[in-house]
């Protein structure tokens, strides 16, 4: 597959007995998870493809039922598994947005031009987006808020925070 994949949540638990699957998303606020959609499915470094038959949001989290996942013994092999869609699935963005998941392998530099080391992944967390960044000597953990990073660019693959005295020391 050459489209790019994009992690939407992590399917955490059955639901039911008919075969429905709980998934933590993310980002809660998705809408792509809809039926006919198609999706991805990874577990163990497996991944397969996949459509969702239908969905809804339940109590914080999201349920999705897979088409041909029938009953709960069929479902519990997904427990655990990450969704991912395509890229052209994702909602569109107004000019000067991006999704996180897009700042993974850009350079980060502090507004003094020290380079603070690569993003190497992003952490959704209750608090906030944070962008786990693997300097030449420890990991730092980058808030993604407007108060730090003050420019995100593409097109020369970097990023350039202004963090506030001692985040970089934690």
């Amino acid at each position: 597959m050459s489209e790019q994949l994009v992690p939407l949540g992590e399917i955490v638990t059955t639901h039911g007995l008919d075969g429905w699957l709980k998934v933590k998303l993310y980002n809660p606020q998705t809408t792509r998870l809809a039926p006919n959609v198609a999706i991805w499915l990874e577990k163990d470094g497996i991944r397969s493809a996949h459509e969702i038959e239908a969905s809804r949001p339940h109590r914080g989290q999201f349920l999705v039922k897979i088409a041909r996942v029938l009953g709960i013994d069929a479902a519990k092999r997904w427990v655990g598994s990450i969704l991912y869609v395509t890229e052209q699935e994702l909602e569109p963005l107004r000019a000067g947005e991006y999704y996180h998941y897009q700042v993974v392998g850009l350079e980060v530099f502090d507004t003094q031009g020290q380079r603070i080391g690569v993003v190497a992944r992003t952490w959704s967390t209750p608090g906030g987006e944070l962008y786990i960044v693997n300097g030449a000597s420890k990991e730092h953990l980058i808030p993604a808020t407007k108060e730090i990073i003050e420019k995100v660019d593409f097109a020369a693959g970097t990023i350039v925070i202004n963090p506030p005295e001692g985040l970089l020391d934690l």
